[in-house]
């Protein structure tokens, strides 16, 4: 009670550093292997970690309307298909290493590419315009 659970790196290293943070957001606890809780404690550890995040992740590119800003984008993802809006795609397309990419609309949410090497061709053609 009066503490919140997140993840230290939750798109490189989402299995690793889990925080425990004060009412303030200051540290209080990190938890670097949460494979090493009890089975108990592990459940409520992933129960809040699930409430707090949302990062759908992005199976398939079918557009992007880029002729005006913000730029619209329109995708399928793991929960279903969805449009959102990027104000400057160049910046909000970040890439994560080699093959994961992190998508930013405008209100902040993170769409994730776990893997650019899984997307079909006409969706890579798309992305690769912006990486």
């Amino acid at each position: 009670v009066g503490v919140e659970v997140a993840r230290a790196f939750p798109i490189s290293a989402p299995g690793e550093f889990i925080s425990i943070c004060d009412a303030e957001g200051h540290e209080v606890m990190c938890i670097e292997d949460p494979g090493t809780l009890p089975a108990e404690v592990r459940k409520v550890v992933d129960e809040e970690l699930a409430r707090r995040e949302f990062v759908p992740v992005v199976m398939r590119i079918e557009q992007v309307v880029a002729e005006t800003d913000p730029s619209e984008w329109r995708v399928v993802t793991d929960r279903g298909p969805t449009t959102f809006l990027m104000e400057d795609s160049d910046m909000d397309v970040r890439r994560l290493g080699p093959d994961r990419v992190v998508l930013v609309d405008t209100h902040g949410i993170r769409y994730l590419i776990a893997d650019v090497r899984t997307l079909d061709g006409a969706s890579r053609r798309i992305l690769d315009r912006y990486l």
